[in-house]
């Protein structure tokens, strides 16, 4: 195990990658994180873990503390892990961990600060850190932290993301309101990344986010239109449409023809 203890106002890697696993604490100040090619936004506080091949580096607003704690597989062999139940290896490889960043409540927060200082501190005095019995149960209760973290966000650890139903049934429950289904909003509620929200939604429904939004978007205005019970202006109203107009130039873009044009045919 390795500790590297810094502060910088400019990086001084570019994009780089390792073949060991990484824990990355920032002790103070902000900035951004690229992580294989996810922009992160990182504060005093935020912990990150790296796994072999991962590819990231910083882009530093404020002056920033870094901690690195680095290790191998070996660091875990032949050791419990206690009431993880995972690999502490299998759970730094998740995706997901890759793509957002953890959010820990504020009692989570301090016991993590606490558990980096105990290591700063035992690696000030001692030389071993590797046979250490103390400062692997405080990595434990890093990892510990972690695990809950992910447990309030319902991720699942032999998965790593978030259930493929939750995510669709928030879709289906905000529907009626652009704003809360707009990619920066559904990707901050579910803690994933904005700007690669839009691809990890492909890879997990085969579909573009904006596509199954339009698509559920029209089966349900298709409906209001056959039964009859609402106005054009009512539904546009409903759906959020800024005026009847867009309400309409959505509608042909999809049917090729107006919502009036649609109904008519539908009574003949």
């Amino acid at each position: 195990m390795l500790i590297d203890d810094f502060e910088e106002t400019v990086y001084h890697l570019p994009a780089h990658s390792h073949t060991y696993y990484e824990m990355i604490y920032i002790f103070k100040g902000n900035g951004t994180h690229v992580l294989n090619s996810n922009r992160i936004p990182y504060n005093t506080g935020d912990l990150f873990v790296l796994s072999p091949d991962d590819e990231h580096y910083f882009e530093i607003a404020e002056s920033t503390r870094f901690i690195f704690i680095k290790f191998t597989d070996s660091y875990f062999s032949g050791k419990s892990y206690y009431y993880l139940t995972t690999a502490p290896e299998k759970i730094m490889r998740l995706m997901l961990l890759k793509e957002m960043k953890l959010s820990f409540d504020e009692p989570s927060r301090l016991i993590l600060r606490n558990s980096i200082e105990n290591i700063i501190t035992y690696h000030q005095h001692v030389k071993d850190m590797d046979t250490s019995p103390l400062v692997y149960f405080q990595i434990l209760s890093i990892f510990g932290l972690i695990r809950e973290a992910m447990v309030k966000l319902n991720v699942r650890i032999d998965h790593g993301q978030p259930d493929k139903e939750q995510l669709i049934s928030y879709i289906h429950q905000h529907i009626y309101d652009p704003a809360a289904i707009q990619i920066k909003s559904i990707a901050d509620y579910f803690n994933i990344a904005p700007n690669y929200f839009s691809a990890y939604f492909k890879r997990n429904f085969e579909v573009t986010y904006r596509e199954y939004i339009d698509d559920y978007r029209m089966k349900l205005i298709e409906n209001r239109i056959t039964s009859g019970k609402s106005s054009m202006k009512e539904i546009a109203e409903e759906f959020g449409f800024a005026d009847g107009s867009h309400f309409t130039r959505f509608f042909k873009t999809k049917h090729g023809m107006s919502p009036r044009s649609f109904a008519g045919n539908r009574r003949d």
